[in-house]
């Protein structure tokens, strides 16, 4: 199972991923440019010793990402999506988008991903915390495909 966030631009919450990714066995994919340095303090402070447990992939941009992955699935994670996570069917080989915190993805990249899934929050709210995204997606494309151990 594959994470990709794409241009994060809070270190705490790619940090909080990479650690999440290193316990649950998941692959992590940065689209670059990300909006904070990967030597920030905020960053090493959060994410400590689990980087050497993670599988962390970097991509300069999209593009680069996009034909480095030709064979897999592309689930893109928005709270413009009609269908929810847990009624929505994971493959083993899902990589689970997530866009940039300030923004999520552009236009053309909603556009253009056929597959996109939310988690249903309270109407008067507008986003959960993209790392606590991450954890509930994770968890269901994991149960799903019984890669929990």
């Amino acid at each position: 199972m594959h994470i990709a966030l794409y241009k994060p631009d809070i270190p705490q919450n790619t940090a909080a991923i990479i650690r999440l990714s290193a316990c649950l066995n998941l692959k992590i994919h940065i689209i670059e440019p990300c909006g904070f340095d990967l030597h920030d303090a905020r960053f090493r402070r959060v994410v400590m010793d689990y980087l050497g447990f993670s599988r962390i992939f970097r991509y300069d941009d999209y593009d680069k990402f996009l034909s480095k992955n030709k064979k897999k699935r592309i689930v893109l994670m928005t709270t413009k999506a009609k269908k929810n996570y847990h009624k929505f069917n994971f493959k083993k080989n899902d990589i689970l988008l997530f866009g940039r915190e300030s923004a999520g993805v552009p236009e053309n990249l909603h556009k253009t991903i056929k597959n996109k899934v939310k988690v249903p929050i309270n109407k008067k709210t507008r986003s959960l915390n993209v790392a606590i995204t991450v954890a509930i997606i994770s968890a269901e494309a994991l149960r799903q495909n019984n890669l929990l151990k």
